[in-house]
């Protein structure tokens, strides 16, 4: 505990590292207040409507994403999820448009330019989805709009909002501490929780008979899924390499192994957010329908503890997970990055050989890794139907726990590092924390 307290005097001994973390503060702070700022012409008052359809369900996740915005009628009411989803439009486009492929070459100007796309594609799914919302706002709280209310105004505001959120994320990246669009998410996430925990162990305490002892019960489990959650994100297979030796002059290179660490979930939590976007898409569309066959469509995929919705849910995730792993991590670049500093691994020839095997490797660590990542993803399904409150339900796993978890480790693996490049104690005396490798800078 001691080590801890003078780990933690040192990360404000640091200038920068202080001006960092409360910058981040300030900006997460901003975004706080802003998520109770209710849309001009709406009651608060009379949200009781809306409130109770976030309460479970995939709009209760929607709401999480947004930390309690949407429910609130909030300006950012739309929260981030609009720039998540027009993200993975690009990233999908970048392996099958040679346009966006050629982008992806070119460095930082190619980066820029891919970012202002991005941008433009998130005002454009904006524009959709803002209409959306207000046609189910209507149908869950006709009496909250005041006679003057303006659509077009709202619409407006609401694409605003996100932009500015987008905006305070890409600052935090900046001039902050960690990922800044994560960080935002992982902070609507954390907002939920101690009222998750109070309202489960209100119904617990209600119950006849050994309340108290499901609780804890609960707990304990929850602990136990945590800490598998942190396994997955830290697990690694490592692949020795052995360099051969070489003098040059008077001095002698190489001649030692080492060892390449190739992450079971290289994707990280991406996979996740991803395949949870994608499933909003039903919501949307049937905010523009009245159609029944669409509606009994979209009502399928709107209950989380539906089989149908966990399916599809595990399956996108098994995908992307192997589509993420696929576009960061590059077989042929290490093989050659090992040939240049004459290195081998034993056993396995240079050059395609070496392709190959890292490739194999790499197939066969990501598919237990997808499949469970895939089983975490859909746990609070398991833990709704076995009576758990359903805001509770979802810290159980899903994607709620696995963004906390890696964001968190990506965060302190940062601060870390600033202390270790100023010959500091880490925050673990047993060895380095380990993060996603950036995963999460993606989006």
């Amino acid at each position: 505990m001691r080590a801890f307290i003078e780990t933690f005097k040192n990360i404000f001994k640091i200038e920068e590292l202080r001006q960092r973390i409360l910058y981040t503060l300030g900006i997460l702070l901003v975004y706080r207040l802003g998520s109770f700022i209710v849309l001009p012409g709406i009651d608060p008052d009379a949200l009781a409507g809306l409130k109770a359809q976030t309460e479970g369900g995939v709009m209760g996740l929607l709401d999480m994403f947004s930390g309690g915005a949407f429910s609130n009628a909030s300006v950012f009411g739309l929260g981030i999820m609009p720039y998540i989803s027009a993200s993975i439009v690009i990233q999908l486009l970048g392996i099958a448009v040679p346009y966006f492929q050629r982008l992806q070459k070119e460095g930082e100007s190619g980066r820029r330019k891919v970012n202002q796309i991005t941008r433009y594609l998130t005002v454009i799914i904006l524009l959709l989805q803002a209409p959306a919302y207000i046609a189910n706002l209507r149908a869950q709280a006709p009496e909250a709009f005041a006679p003057g209310f303006s659509q077009l105004a709202t619409i407006i505001i609401l694409t605003a909002g996100t932009m500015f959120v987008m905006w305070l994320g890409e600052k935090i990246t900046d001039k902050g501490i960690g990922n800044g669009i994560s960080l935002i998410i992982m902070v609507g996430i954390i907002a939920r929780f101690p009222f998750a925990v109070i309202a489960e162990f209100s119904t617990r305490l209600e119950q006849q008979g050994g309340g108290l002892v499901a609780f804890l019960l609960e707990i304990v489990f929850l602990f136990f899924v945590f800490m598998a959650t942190i396994l997955l994100v830290q697990g690694t297979r490592r692949i020795p390499v052995q360099y051969a030796k070489r003098i040059v002059g008077n001095k002698q290179y190489g001649g030692v192994r080492q060892y390449i660490p190739l992450k079971v979930n290289a994707a990280g939590v991406m996979p996740i957010i991803f395949a949870q976007a994608l499933m909003f898409i039903p919501i949307t569309i049937a905010g523009f329908a009245n159609s029944e066959t669409l509606t009994g469509f979209a009502a399928a995929f709107s209950t989380v503890t539906g089989f149908w919705y966990n399916f599809v849910f595990a399956i996108l995730i098994v995908l992307f997970t192997y589509f993420y792993t696929a576009i960061t991590i590059n077989p042929m670049q290490m093989a050659e990055d090992m040939k240049k500093n004459g290195g081998f691994i034993p056993g396995v020839k240079p050059g395609r050989k070496t392709v190959e095997f890292l490739d194999t490797i790499m197939s066969r660590i990501t598919l237990p890794g997808s499949m469970f990542l895939a089983l975490v993803a859909i746990l609070p399904a398991f833990a709704t139907i076995a009576g758990v409150n359903s805001t509770f339900a979802q810290f159980y796993g899903g994607t709620s726990l696995l963004i906390l978890v890696g964001v968190v480790l990506d965060t302190l693996q940062q601060i870390e590092s600033h202390l270790l490049m100023r010959h500091y104690d880490g925050l673990m005396k047993s060895g380095r924390i380990k993060g996603r490798s950036g995963s999460a800078a993606a989006v």
